[in-house]
C-alpha cells in the first residue's frame, strides 16, 4: 500500500459542489442564480470528487479543508468518519463509499458566522500535498435547525417568513385598512449579493473586520447592523428618508413596489443612498435583507403609533375652540407606522425573551449613537421591562401611550379629554396565507401580544407604583390651573355635555363621507350649544394642514336628551386634497351658558377603488407556460385622471412592465393585457400599481396565482 501511495499518481480530475442537491437540501433553491453555492449553517453539504490514477487510500491519503471568511481563516480541519455538531468538520459517510468517486461532507456549526466563504480542499499523501481544489459558498442562518438561534418550530411560518417572496403591507387606518402589495424579491438575481455587501460596508466591518466576522453568528448583532444600514443617516445605508412634499430628486415612496430594485440600485451606485423611502419602504427592504440572511422576518403595522419625544408616556393633542387641530406639541401620533419583527433567541436576556423581536429601520431616534431600533422582545414590551435591551421604552410608548386632547382658546384650556386605548389600537402583519384564503384572513392581528393589560388592571395600585411616567406636560402658554383634573372627564365630554363622532361607513373615493355627531345632555336643564365641525387634510405622520371643509351652527338639547346630527362631505370637496393622505375630522361643542367645550375627533383615510386583476383559466396556470392577465381600472374620480401603471410579479414577470394611462374621463374604464411565464412552482403574487399624475394618489391591486408543476 505504501508503495502504491508513493509511486502511483492520485489526481483530482473533477470536483462538483452538487449544487442542485445541496440547494434542495438546504431550502435555498431560490438562490440558484447565485454564482456561489448557498447553504445554511448547522447542516452538511456534499462535495463529490472524481479521482484518477488510483483510488483514495485512507491508510496513506488524507483530505484537509481550509476555510476563509474574508481575510479571516476560521478553520482548517481534516476529514473523519464521525461528524460533530459543535465545530466545523469534513467527513466521509462509510456506507456506499466509492474510493474512486468519494464524496466529502462539509458541516458548519449552527452558531457559525454568516457570510461568503472561500475554501480549499487538498489531498495529502504521506503528509505531502498532491492536489488542491478551490471553491466558494455562502452560509446563511438556518431556521430549520433546532440548534440555530433563529430556529422557528413551525413549517408554515418558515415558509411565510423566510421563503415567501411577496406579501402585503398594511396602511391607512383600522377603520379603513389598505393592503399594499409588495415584492420582497429575496431570490431576484443580485439581491443576495447586495445583502452581503450591506454587511461588508457597515461601519462595524470597516472599523474592525475581525470582530465583525466573529459576531456574525449572532442574530441580535446582525439585526442591529441591518436596522442601522437600511437608512443612510449614519453610514452608506440603503435608503434616504423624505417626509416632505418634494420628491423631484428621487422616487416618491409610494411608487416603489418591491425591494429588489432598491437594493440593486444601491449596490450598483457604489452604495449611494436610494431616494426616497418612508416607514413602509424601510421596513419592507429590511424584511428582504433579514429573510435573505435566513432570519425569520415579517412586516408589522402599528396603527396610531405614538412618537413620545419626552418619555412621559403621554401624547398631547391641541385643538382650537372651532375644532382646528394645532401644532403645539413635539409629540405626535402617526396614523400608522411600519416596522419589522424577527424571530430569534435572546441568550443575552434569558430564554423567556426568545421569539419575535421588534426592529425599526426608520430613522426616528438614536440607539447606541446611531439611528436604529431593536431588537426589542415583544414579551418585554408587553411586560414593560424597560430595564432590558434594546430600545424597549421607545417601542413601549409607540403602542401604549395615553392621549390627552386639549381644547384651547386665547391661551387657556377650555376643554380636555383622555383616551387610553387610541395608541396601538390595532397591530397586524401577514398571516401564513395562501391564494385560497380570503383577504381578512391574510391579516394576522397581534396587538394583544404587545399591548398592556386591560385598563381596569392598569389602574390597580400595584401597577401604578411601577410607572415612572404619566404626568401631563402642557405647553407653557396654557393655563396649568385649568388642567388640575385632566384625569377625570371621560373622552368627548365636558362636565355635563358629551359628544361622539362616528363614520356611517368606511369612506370610499367618489362617494360622500357620511358621519354622525351624537350629542348627549346629562343636565337637568336644556342646553343651547354652538357646534363647530372642521375637516383638515393630513399625511399619516404629520399634523393636519389648513382646513378644507367646515360648518358652524347652534342647537338646543333638552334635559337628558340625546340628539344626532347627520353630515356629509362631498367628493368634490375632498378628493383634490386627500389622495393618499387622510382626513382629521373634529367637532367642538360650546355650552353657551358656561363656555365649557366638549371635543370629539376622528382621523380616517378615503380608500380608492382597487385595480382588478383577472387571469385567464387561473386554475390551470403551469410552469414555463405563457399565461395572460388583464388589469382593469375604473375612474371613480369626478375629473379625468392620467398616470403610470406598473405591473410586477416575482417568478412571473422579468423586472417590471410599464404602461401610460392618458386622460381617462370620469366613469371611464381602462384595461391592459399582460403576458407572463411562471418560472417557479407554488403560490405567487402578480401585483399592479397605478401612480396618478394629477392627484396625490396611488391605486394598487394584486392577484395570488398558484403555479402547477405540469
Amino acid at each position: 500500500l505504501t508503495y502504491m501511495c508513493v509511486f502511483a499518481e492520485l489526481n483530482i480530475q473533477h470536483a462538483s459542489l452538487e449544487t442542485s442537491e445541496n440547494l434542495q437540501r438546504h431550502k435555498t433553491e431560490g438562490f440558484s442564480s447565485s454564482k456561489a453555492l448557498v447553504v445554511r449553517r448547522g447542516a452538511p453539504f456534499r462535495v463529490s470528487l472524481q479521482l484518477e490514477g488510483r483510488p483514495f487510500n485512507p491508510k496513506c491519503d488524507s483530505l484537509r479543508v481550509k476555510l476563509s471568511l474574508g481575510t479571516q481563516t476560521p478553520s482548517t480541519f481534516c476529514y473523519s468518519f464521525k461528524p460533530s455538531s459543535a465545530r466545523w468538520q469534513a467527513y466521509f459517510k462509510p456506507e456506499g463509499l466509492d474510493l474512486h468517486r468519494p464524496s466529502i461532507w462539509i458541516f458548519s456549526p449552527a452558531s457559525a458566522s454568516v457570510g461568503s466563504y472561500g475554501f480549499q480542499l487538498c489531498v495529502f499523501t504521506l503528509g505531502k500535498i498532491r492536489r488542491c481544489m478551490m471553491g466558494q459558498f455562502v452560509l446563511l442562518c438556518n431556521p430549520w435547525c433546532p440548534e440555530d438561534t433563529v430556529y422557528i418550530p413551525f413549517e408554515d411560518q418558515r415558509e411565510e417568513y423566510i421563503q415567501n417572496n411577496s406579501g402585503l403591507l398594511f396602511m391607512g387606518t383600522p377603520l379603513n385598512l389598505v393592503s399594499r402589495p409588495w415584492s420582497f424579491d429575496q431570490f431576484v438575481p443580485g439581491v443576495l449579493e447586495a445583502c452581503l455587501s450591506l454587511l461588508q460596508v457597515s461601519p462595524q466591518h470597516r472599523k474592525n473586520q475581525r470582530m465583525d466576522y466573529a459576531n456574525r453568528g449572532n442574530p441580535v448583532y446582525l439585526s442591529r447592523i441591518v436596522s442601522a444600514m437600511i437608512n443612510c443617516e449614519d453610514d452608506n445605508g440603503v435608503l434616504k428618508g423624505n417626509w416632505s412634499d418634494d420628491f423631484k430628486q428621487g422616487v416618491h415612496p409610494s411608487s416603489w413596489t418591491g425591494s429588489g430594485d432598491i437594493l440593486r440600485m444601491w449596490a450598483q451606485s457604489n452604495y449611494s443612498p436610494v431616494r426616497y423611502g418612508q416607514c413602509w419602504v424601510f421596513a419592507a427592504v429590511m424584511c428582504t435583507v433579514m429573510r435573505v440572511l435566513g432570519i425569520p422576518c415579517r412586516v408589522v403595522t402599528n396603527f396610531n403609533s405614538a412618537h413620545d419625544t419626552n418619555g412621559n408616556l403621554v401624547i398631547e393633542e391641541y385643538y382650537s375652540e372651532t375644532g382646528v387641530k394645532l401644532n403645539h406639541s413635539n409629540d405626535s401620533i402617526w396614523n400608522f407606522h411600519v416596522w419589522v419583527e424577527c424571530w430569534m433567541d435572546r441568550n443575552d436576556l434569558g430564554p423567556e425573551m426568545k421569539g419575535w423581536q421588534v426592529l425599526d429601520p426608520t430613522p426616528q431616534e438614536r440607539s447606541g449613537g446611531v439611528f436604529c431600533c431593536g431588537p426589542a422582545p415583544v414579551k418585554a414590551i408587553k411586560d414593560r421591562r424597560v430595564d432590558l435591551f434594546y430600545d424597549i421604552p421607545f417601542v413601549y410608548a409607540e403602542v401604549n401611550a395615553d392621549v390627552y386632547a386639549i381644547v384651547v382658546s386665547k391661551g387657556r384650556v377650555v376643554g380636555h379629554s383622555k383616551d387610553t386605548e387610541k395608541v396601538g389600537s390595532f397591530i397586524c402583519t401577514n398571516s401564513c396565507w395562501s391564494s385560497h384564503t380570503p383577504e381578512h384572513h391574510q391579516r394576522l392581528q397581534i396587538h394583544h401580544k404587545q399591548k398592556l393589560q386591560p385598563r381596569h388592571l392598569r389602574e390597580a395600585p400595584w401597577y401604578r407604583r411601577t410607572l415612572r411616567y404619566g404626568e401631563v406636560s402642557l405647553n407653557s402658554s396654557i393655563n396649568h390651573a385649568s388642567c388640575s383634573n385632566l384625569d377625570q372627564p371621560e373622552a368627548g365630554s365636558s362636565s355635563g355635555i358629551a359628544v361622539f363622532l362616528t363614520l356611517d361607513k368606511a369612506p370610499v373615493a367618489g362617494e360622500p363621507i357620511c358621519f354622525s355627531v351624537t350629542v348627549l345632555n346629562r343636565h337637568q336643564v336644556a342646553k343651547k350649544l354652538k357646534v363647530h365641525l372642521n375637516a383638515q387634510a393630513k399625511e399619516y405622520n404629520h399634523n393636519p394642514s389648513d382646513t378644507f371643509w367646515e360648518t358652524h351652527g347652534t342647537m338646543e338639547v333638552s334635559p337628558k336628551q340625546t340628539r344626532v346630527i347627520k353630515q356629509h362631505i362631498l367628493p368634490a370637496q375632498y378628493e383634490d386634497v386627500v389622495g393618499d393622505g387622510l382626513i382629521n375630522l373634529a367637532v367642538v361643542l360650546e355650552d353657551m351658558a358656561t363656555q365649557e367645550r366638549a371635543l370629539a375627533s376622528e382621523e380616517f383615510n378615503v380608500t380608492s377603488s382597487q385595480l382588478i386583476i383577472e387571469v385567464a383559466d387561473e386554475n390551470s396556470v403551469t410552469l414555463n407556460s405563457e399565461q395572460t392577465a388583464v388589469v382593469t381600472f375604473f375612474n371613480h374620480f369626478s375629473h379625468p385622471v392620467s398616470g403610470i401603471l406598473t405591473v410586477a410579479g416575482p417568478s412571473l414577470i422579468q423586472g417590471r412592465v410599464y404602461f401610460r394611462l392618458l386622460a381617462l374621463p370620469p366613469g371611464g374604464r381602462a384595461q391592459k393585457r399582460i403576458n407572463f411565464i411562471p418560472r417557479m412552482v407554488g403560490t405567487k403574487m402578480l401585483h399592479a400599481n397605478l401612480s396618478l399624475a394629477n392627484i396625490n394618489s396611488t391605486i394598487t391591486g394584486f392577484k395570488m396565482i398558484f403555479v402547477n408543476k405540469v
